[in-house]
């Protein structure tokens, strides 16, 4: 129990914040939102923020993984990107979708595999290395595709995108089943501690004899992986590719994860928060539309969000 005494010196305060300052961030810009617009709270708009979410949320999970080893992951909208127009293509030219989704999902994972493989072999800058691979990839799909979008896809493929498990749409099911995998990792798994040593303390873990070169690649693998397969979902809900989709996708995943309490330093967070981080994302997104706000105003309203974030971590860290 938190002693009176213990309240008064702060430090239980900056601890009680650091765990749930997010949370009830969350919950107030909910109920703001519900005072202002009496479309926030409807059965329909709730899921359209968590069927929006559920794309942001899955590539969220992957940038996790490696900002946790003190990385970054700037290609994740390119390679979404690539795979989709890729996936497309393969659709519209028969192949079973089983196929095509094995080879789509594996795509993603070898363009994550590279960059992971320069950062950890080649001691690249994360920053650098998959800035780079945002460039390749971005341009391999506008070469790819002549810079068109790839139309009408097989209506068996709409299922993943804009199919429904019962009420709730199979987006949502999709990023919750990826969400609880990643947590299950994370925290009940070797390689999950090897995550965290590795971002908290690089020497250390090398030391104790972790392979810093296996689980990096791994974590990259991941989320190329992750990228492709929200891309997926995506063009099932759009039923068409264009080598532009994915524009931007790699901020609003960082913003989630940062927002949600992952710290840029490595070693320290966790996939609940950036749940809540990607939540947060979409229901700003969301409520910005409600209240018929520019969408050239999204940018600077999310901006300023990573900007309080990080003053408020620093505050109470």
């Amino acid at each position: 129990m938190i002693s009176t005494a213990s309240l008064k010196k702060g430090v239980n305060w900056k601890i009680f914040l650091r765990n749930y300052g997010i949370v009830i961030s969350f919950f107030l810009l909910c109920l703001a939102l519900s005072l202002v617009s009496d479309r926030f709270l409807t059965w329909t708009n709730i899921l359209n923020v968590l069927r929006q979410s559920s794309i942001n949320g899955i590539i969220a999970v992957g940038m996790t993984f490696v900002i946790l080893t003190a990385g970054i992951d700037l290609s994740v909208g390119s390679v979404l990107a690539l795979t989709a127009v890729v996936t497309a293509s393969l659709l519209q030219r028969g192949l079973p979708i089983s196929l095509v989704i094995i080879t789509g999902l594996a795509l993603g994972a070898v363009l994550g595999s590279v960059s992971g493989l320069l950062v950890s072999h080649l001691h690249l800058f994360p920053i650098i290395t998959t800035l780079g691979m945002m460039t390749i990839s971005r341009g391999l799909a506008l070469t790819y595709t002549g810079g068109m979008p790839i139309t009408t896809l097989p209506s068996s493929f709409d299922f993943i995108g804009a199919g429904s498990l019962g009420p709730i749409p199979i987006p949502i099911v999709v990023a919750a089943f990826i969400f609880l995998a990643g947590h299950f990792i994370l925290t009940r798994t070797n390689l999950g501690l090897y995550i965290y040593s590795l971002g908290d303390n690089p020497v250390a873990a090398r030391l104790s004899g972790i392979s810093a070169n296996k689980v990096i690649l791994f974590v990259y693998a991941l989320s190329g992986f992750l990228s492709a397969l929200a891309g997926m979902i995506l063009i099932g809900r759009l039923d068409s590719a264009a080598p532009t989709l994915g524009s931007g996708y790699e901020f609003d995943a960082i913003a989630a994860v940062v927002v949600g309490g992952t710290s840029l330093a490595g070693g320290e967070g966790n996939l609940f928060g950036t749940l809540i981080g990607a939540l947060l994302i979409g229901v700003l997104n969301n409520g910005l539309n409600l209240l018929n706000v520019s969408a050239l105003w999204e940018g600077v309203v999310k901006g300023l969000v990573i900007a309080f974030a990080l003053l408020m971590y620093r505050a109470v860290k």
